[in-house]
């Protein structure tokens, strides 16, 4: 019994050095990643069989009858459920969840059976035996409520985490103290269980989606079904398409251009600009000007597109030319308008409001 009991910590020792290079990968598509996983699936699988040889958990023990060293080996059903649900198959996804679920199922019994379960564990095991498949862990009908579990169990799982790196810390105190490694292996345990009850409410959600895909199609021998415009077409190349295939377009402009006697044969065309053609092959995809800058300013001054004026131009004050007698008058006339209005209308007298 003592080498079948080296022989299993050897095994899980394989298996726990194979899980920690997963936890290490960071791609979990690779075929390295997935290889490592199906290895420690399997090397976790082995330490079942030689614990259940062994009978190294018995329904008529308790907790106090499992020595500290082997508490480690209740985490093997939670162990393969975590890994089984990260192999990457979307053909036995369903399949896989399945599986992780009857997993951590177990793990979790077991746990019911030696009583290390707390009360309110107890409680959410029994709601999921009670209805697997619309399992949650809080309480779907109050939104209160299950916010208030859901911090209440999020608190408790960050102090297990602290304690769990606190105790991981100080190697040196467990080597020689059973009961701080034994606090340290329960502790590993209970928050194992927090993770089990919050992956059978993913399941469960996962599967209800599942169930709702419409089953795979299955690959026909059957030849493809012809819509019905090709069961009612012809085998005389007829087609109902208004645009005809290329080489019905180009079937009249192969061959020669003339017969032997001279007689053209399709139409053509006889031109002088072969040079002018030739030049044009290579040339800018966008348009060329046309006309310079300045025809194209006299052009807009033409059309009425440019206002002239303004500038320091519009600053000089006209001369007036003395000798033209017409024009002083108006200037005359200008001025003297303005002051008679300047006189009717003096400053201010448009405000009404501020007036004292």
């Amino acid at each position: 019994m003592a080498e079948e009991q080296r022989s299993l910590r050897a095994v899980y020792e394989d298996a726990e050095s194979k899980r920690n290079t997963i936890e290490s990968s960071f791609d979990s598509n690779s075929s390295d990643f997935q290889d490592n996983l199906l290895a420690a699936i399997k090397l976790y699988e082995q330490c079942l069989q030689i614990a259940d040889q062994i009978s190294l958990f018995s329904p008529n023990e308790s907790l106090e009858d499992i020595s500290s060293v082997d508490l480690q080996y209740l985490l093997l059903n939670y162990r393969i459920a975590e890994l089984i649900l990260r192999i990457n198959s979307r053909e036995q996804r369903k399949a896989n969840i399945e599986r992780g679920q009857r997993s951590y199922e177990k793990f979790l019994k077991q746990l019911d059976n030696y009583d290390i379960l707390t009360k309110d564990d107890a409680r959410l095991l029994e709601q999921y035996l009670d209805s697997p498949t619309t399992f949650s862990v809080a309480s779907t009908a109050d939104a209160a409520a299950r916010r208030d579990t859901k911090i209440k169990r999020f608190k408790e799982e960050k102090a297990l985490r602290q304690k769990l790196e606190y105790l991981r810390r100080n190697p040196l105190a467990l080597q020689n103290d059973d009961t701080a490694y034994r606090d340290l292996q329960l502790t590993n345990v209970a928050f194992a269980t927090h993770q089990s009850f919050a992956a059978l409410e993913s399941i469960a959600q996962e599967l209800h989606i599942l169930s709702l895909a419409p089953p795979p199609q299955a690959p026909s021998s059957q030849p493809q079904v012809l819509d019905a415009r090709e069961r009612n077409g012809r085998g005389d190349g007829y087609s109902e398409r208004l645009d005809a295939p290329m080489s019905h377009l180009s079937a009249g402009m192969k061959g020669p251009l003339l017969d032997k006697s001279g007689k053209p044969l399709r139409p053509f065309t006889l031109t002088g600009k072969r040079t002018e053609f030739r030049e044009g092959v290579f040339r800018p995809d966008h348009s060329l000007p046309t006309m310079s800058i300045d025809e194209y300013l006299e052009e807009e001054r033409k059309r009425g597109g440019m206002i002239d004026g303004g500038g320091p131009q519009s600053q000089l004050t006209p001369q007036v030319d003395e000798d033209d007698y017409d024009l002083a008058d108006k200037a005359t006339m200008k001025a003297r308008d303005w002051d008679e209005y300047v006189e009717a209308n003096p400053k201010g007298s448009g405000n009404t409001i501020n007036r004292g």
